[in-house]
Formats: structure tokens, C-alpha cells, sequence
């Protein structure tokens, strides 16, 4: 059997409430559009009942396959491991969340045909989310858009198509800190997007919390970008410049000053300290994820080992 014309990867951590409808809303959608498909979710050790939910998807459905990870291994590894396994001429990565709506997918494939090797999603409107988590991800991208070295579209996520080709080049990166969005952008390739409004979340709780949001804008801003290290460089020289104007105002603030300098210091020692735990992370050598099992019908099994 021939290669299935796309792959469809989902990450799952507690989705269990969403699970049903979507692998409907994503088999209508796919419906006539492709000559064949396949769906892969990757369970990031998820504990509520989602496990079960996709065991039986994959009992019911030949085209459904899973990954199962060993533990929690996050969004971005977990996206990783479906591209690495995606068997599809085209991949479209997405959440599992019904918050990337699947009925989008016909549009992206038309913009693949017409000879796009990346289709992002941007993001007109986002519904249902608050206040806070609106102006946070605007400043994010648009700070990111001013210091980073290659150009990141504002307001777009993880739901997009990559060709064959973006894939295979991505799969040969190894760095284990990812932050997916740069990388799609840094590979370059002919790309365009496709605008729509982002629906709010109707069932379940977003596993995506504050702290994992702040560790993905250090991962985004350490890896695509020197702007701390020259940061670094140009606060030091202010505080070298600064450190007259005691004097020159005829005062005498010595004890504030040391507790200043030793507060900068710390800061520039936190900076550097997290670009050489990268390095450590990327010469440890450890695998980026661990698969405790992959489940999928007896027929999905037969093609694949026809590739």
C-alpha cells in the first residue's frame, strides 16, 4: 500500500471529554478531500480516561494509531514525536482541544496543492479566553518579532501543514528544548497562511498553564535569539555610567549601590547560566521521548510496514 496522502497528529493530555467529536468533526472534514489518511495521537500520559477513549478509536477506526508515551513529556516533545512518525505525504499538526477547528483542514490542503511546503493558521480573533492571556500572547509575538533572528508570524500556534519535504527537514533537528513555531519558521521553504477565528474551549480545562507559557517564551527567546546576552552588555555599561552620579550629586550611597551591582550580577548570572543549561540539555545525549507502546488496527499495521 502507498503512502497515505496526509497525516493528521494530535497530542493528548486529558482530553478525554473531546476526544469523541473530534475524530467526527476530523472524519467529516477529511471526508472525499484525500485520497487517504491517517490519524496519530500522542498521549502524553494522560490521567483521566483518555487512554481508554483512544483505545477504542483505534479498536473501531483502521486509520487511527497512538502513541503512548512513559510519561509526561510536554506539548512541543509530544507534537516531535508525531512528525517523527507521521507517515503522510503532508502533516497537519493540531490540538486536541476542538479549539483548532478540523473543518480549516480542507483549506490548508488547497493551499498545499497549489505548491506551499508550510500553511500556518493566524489567529484573527481568539474567543473565550481572558483578558490576561490575550495581552500576554500579543506582547509575546510581537517582542519576539523584535528580538528574534528569524521571523515568527504573529498569532499563530501549532496547527499548520507542513509538506513532506518541511518535515523530513525538521526531523533532523535534535535540539531538545523545541519551540516549533521558530523551527517552521527558521527552515524557510515556500509558506503562506490562512486566517480564522480561534472558538473558545466548551469542555475540560486547558492543560497549558501560566508556567508552562513561561517556559515556552525562555525556550522561544534563548534559542532564536543573542538579545539577553547584548542586554547583558548594555546594562552593565549603564550601570558603570550610573555609578558616578552618587558622587557627582555630592551624596554618598555606597550600601545601596553594592546591593544594586550584586542584583545585576545575579540577573547576568541567571542569563548566561540558562544558555549553558541548553548546552548541557543538548549534549547530554538523552532521547528526546520515550514511546512505552504504540497501538493501532492490524490493517494501519500492514501499511506501514509497506513503506
Amino acid at each position: 500500500m502507498s503512502r497515505p496522502s496526509l497525516s493528521v497528529v494530535l497530542p493528548v493530555c486529558n482530553e478525554e471529554a473531546n476526544l469523541t467529536e473530534l475524530q467526527q468533526r476530523l472524519e467529516s472534514a477529511l471526508q472525499g478531500t484525500v485520497d487517504s489518511y491517517e490519524i496519530l495521537y500522542i498521549n502524553d500520559s494522560s490521567t483521566d480516561g483518555s487512554q481508554t477513549v483512544l483505545e477504542n478509536l483505534v479498536a473501531t477506526h483502521s486509520h487511527v494509531r497512538v502513541l503512548l508515551f512513559s510519561r509526561n513529556f510536554g506539548h512541543q516533545v509530544a507534537m516531535t514525536a508525531g512528525l517523527d512518525h507521521a507517515l503522510g505525504d503532508a502533516i497537519i499538526t493540531m490540538d486536541s482541544d476542538l479549539q483548532d477547528p478540523p473543518e480549516l483542514i480542507p483549506e490548508l490542503l488547497e493551499k498545499w496543492r497549489e505548491g506551499y511546503d508550510v500553511v500556518y493558521t493566524q489567529r484573527r480573533r481568539r474567543l473565550g479566553e481572558s483578558w490576561f492571556k490575550r495581552v500576554t500572547a500579543f506582547l509575546f509575538y510581537r517582542f519576539l518579532g523584535v528580538v528574534a533572528s528569524v521571523h515568527v508570524r504573529p498569532d499563530v500556534g501549532d496547527f499548520r501543514l507542513l509538506s513532506r519535504k518541511a518535515i523530513d527537514t525538521l526531523n533532523r533537528m535534535g535540539e531538545k528544548r523545541r519551540f516549533l513555531r521558530g523551527l517552521t519558521s527558521w527552515i524557510g521553504f515556500r509558506a503562506t497562511n490562512v486566517l480564522y477565528d480561534r472558538p473558545a474551549r466548551t469542555r475540560g480545562e486547558s492543560n497549558y498553564h501560566l508556567m508552562d507559557m513561561i517556559r515556552l517564551a525562555l525556550t522561544a527567546t534563548f534559542s532564536f535569539s543573542r538579545w539577553p546576552l547584548t542586554a547583558i552588555g548594555i546594562l552593565g555599561l549603564l550601570v558603570c555610567l550610573g555609578s558616578a552620579a552618587p558622587l557627582l550629586a555630592g551624596g554618598s550611597a555606597l550600601a545601596s549601590g553594592l546591593f544594586f551591582l550584586g542584583g545585576v550580577q545575579l540577573l547576568c548570572l541567571w542569563v548566561v547560566g540558562d544558555y549553558i543549561a541548553m548546552i548541557a540539555d543538548e549534549v547530554r545525549g538523552r532521547p528526546l521521548y520515550i514511546l512505552e507502546s504504540e497501538l493501532q488496527s492490524a490493517a494501519a499495521g500492514a501499511a506501514k510496514d509497506t513503506l
